[in-house]
């Protein structure tokens, strides 16, 4: 095989690496990890990860001397923990736990326990770096422990007591929130809690008196299985516990709509033709609060990106699918107004959310009840928001509040004596700014609403 360029996000394990061939990812394994493997393999333990639903599964391309090739199943949309809600955070960390339980059981240990090694797929938390596992050694502590307490305790616990949106410092630390950043940021009753002292306010303090490696875990000292599992349990049932304890406005937003009922059931019924006319397998609903509006479309999708900037909804939307078991819906935080932007190392090592949308390239995008936000709240003008739905979108529907709307209203006052600066925002400078970059197939008046409906197609995808 010839040498494939390394995939810019993939440079940090020495085990192996990812690459891009002809648009399918694939995993190349070096010799230094080839003992590990060949045992992952072989002995079973493998397959009985992807049985058991820990494991994304993999086929093996190619075995020579200087490497093997494995060509993992293809996730098409990666989502990243500071794009998470809670309840996904939760099942991450959860799903890291069982693995490691499941590893001691099989004589095999992970080796790190990083966020970034889980995405969600089918529904469901993924594992996904195969390249995690290695052999466990008689006695010896969990190699990935401080790494687990800074990507998932850390800030699980942080997010019970300050709320959710301290989830996105983990766009900040991309190698987890550090000990003593969580320590000082808990309040000062977590040191009063024994399992909380332990395992990060303690950690924190003797953290600079050891020497370390290079994942932070001390070299000397020893911990039984049997104490592992002790630990690993105690970890799981801690974390199994935690909730939020915070409330939104956006929430329980459909409950509260400043809609009538008929006017409410137009708009699905609108959306729903415009969408059968289309016919499309992917779609991304921006905006898409608890996916009420995808629940109701028909047809044959094969995934639905439903991001919104409310922990709060996109948690009662993952509520919503795992209780329906739906697997073609992907909920995840999305702040339109402020997306998360390219990091790592040269900025190469964690796609923006912008440049992963364009790739995913969805045949239709969903802005509902989001253009007056975008407008007014964030001061964006109206070209500038089609400049970036056109960078991604063929299709796109668009609800469009009349300045006469409740909504439109409370945001243009809340503007005090900046508010006649708003007087732009009106149907027809949309229609003007947007028909630079789209063309209006169809518009639609929401009866018993200030609101309309306008279906676009993209002039130049």
């Amino acid at each position: 095989m010839k040498n494939k360029s390394r995939h810019p996000s993939s440079f940090r394990d020495p085990s192996g690496y990812i690459f891009k061939d002809k648009g399918v990812y694939k995993r190349v394994i070096l010799p230094i990890y080839f003992k590990q493997y060949k045992s992952f393999r072989d002995s079973g333990f493998y397959q009985k990860l992807i049985k058991a639903n820990l494991l994304i599964a993999h086929e093996e391309i190619s075995e020579s001397d200087s490497n093997i090739v494995i060509q993992p199943e293809q996730v098409p949309f990666i989502i990243y923990p500071y794009e998470w809600c809670f309840n996904q955070y939760k099942e991450a960390a959860l799903l890291t736990l069982k693995i490691q339980k499941f590893c001691l059981d099989h004589g095999f240990s992970l080796k790190d326990a990083s966020a970034y090694n889980i995405t969600f797929h089918k529904g469901r938390a993924q594992f996904i770096d195969t390249l995690s596992f290695d052999f466990y050694v008689e006695d010896s502590p969990w190699r990935a422990y401080k790494q687990f307490i800074m990507h998932f305790l850390g800030p699980l616990v942080l997010a019970h007591y300050s709320g959710s949106s301290i989830l996105g410092m983990m766009q900040k630390f991309i190698d987890g929130i550090p000990l003593k950043v969580l320590s000082s940021l808990l309040p000062f009753k977590t040191k009063l809690n024994p399992f909380l002292y332990s395992n990060i306010h303690l950690l924190a303090k003797y953290e600079d008196k050891h020497n370390k490696d290079y994942k932070g875990q001390t070299k000397a000292g020893k911990l039984t299985k049997k104490a592992q599992i002790k630990l690993i349990t105690a970890l799981y049932n801690y974390i199994k516990g935690l909730g939020l304890r915070e409330n939104s406005e956006w929430g329980d937003y459909y409950d509260k709509i400043n809609y009538s009922k008929t006017a409410f059931e137009k708009k699905a019924t609108v959306i729903q033709r415009w969408v059968k006319a289309i016919g499309p397998k992917t779609l991304i609903d921006i905006g898409g609060n608890d996916g009420t509006f995808v629940r109701k479309l028909d047809g044959d999708l094969q995934l639905a990106l439903v991001g919104d900037i409310d922990n709060n909804a996109v948690d009662v939307n993952y509520k919503k699918m795992k209780s329906n078991k739906e697997s073609k819906i992907l909920p995840f935080v999305l702040d339109i107004l402020n997306p998360a932007p390219a990091i790592g190392y040269a900025n190469k090592e964690r796609y923006s959310i912008l440049e992963r949308i364009k790739a995913f390239a969805p045949d239709m995008t969903l802005a509902l009840a989001l253009i007056h936000h975008i407008t007014l709240s964030g001061n964006v003008p109206f070209d500038m928001s089609a400049r970036v739905f056109a960078s991604f979108s063929k299709y796109l529907i668009v609800e469009f509040p009349n300045p006469e709307d409740s909504w439109v209203q409370r945001l243009l006052n809340a503007k005090g004596t900046f508010k006649n600066h708003f007087e732009f925002y009106n149907a027809q400078n949309f229609e003007s700014a947007y028909n630079l970059y789209f063309n209006i197939c169809e518009r639609v008046n929401i009866p018993q609403s200030n609101r309309v409906l306008y279906f676009l197609e993209n002039n130049d995808i």
